[in-house]
């Protein structure tokens, strides 16, 4: 991932971010930072008891943002695929992506989930400020974005 990307990314959300500070709930917060990042217009929600799910495309690879409530035990998560598995050399794709994780993830780390490997990040409520919420989704949406095609290409399935 370019440092220099990330910068430019970090710069533009944080633009965003004051212009957040009036809005009332976690849920508008998320709307207004969605509607930044998705150029194509192709964000989806999904609003239920427990909870919403967002959907956005953001450069190569899909975004998804759940909020389980507004309180402060409720979870914000943040997470975007960036490989199918099962992959080629499975045990160089473990090493490398932990190398990432210790020095290229922030507040997001690689994971495996549903036979799939993604970036994610997850966070309580409490205590979060709109801006901490755009880092995390900028954060998590870049830095799949940036890594997705290089995993595939060295490690995706023949």
């Amino acid at each position: 991932m370019s440092s220099q990307n990330l910068n430019l990314e970090l710069d533009q959300s944080q633009s965003v971010d004051e212009s957040m500070e009036e809005l009332s709930s976690h849920q508008e917060v998320i709307e207004t930072i969605i509607s930044s990042l998705d150029q194509n217009d192709t964000a989806m929600v999904n609003h239920a008891d427990d909870g919403s799910i967002w959907k956005f495309q953001y450069g190569s690879v899909e975004v998804f943002v759940q909020l389980t409530g507004e309180t402060d035990d409720d979870l914000l998560t943040v997470w975007a695929t960036v490989l199918q598995l099962p992959a080629k050399d499975e045990p160089g794709l473990m090493r490398q992506l932990l190398e990432m994780n210790w020095s290229g993830t922030f507040e997001t780390c690689f994971s495996i989930y549903d036979n799939r490997v993604v970036i994610s990040s997850q966070r309580t409520l409490a205590d979060l400020y709109p801006g901490e919420i755009s880092r995390i989704i900028t954060l998590v949406a870049t830095i799949a974005d940036d890594n997705d095609e290089i995993l595939q290409e060295k490690f995706g399935a023949s």
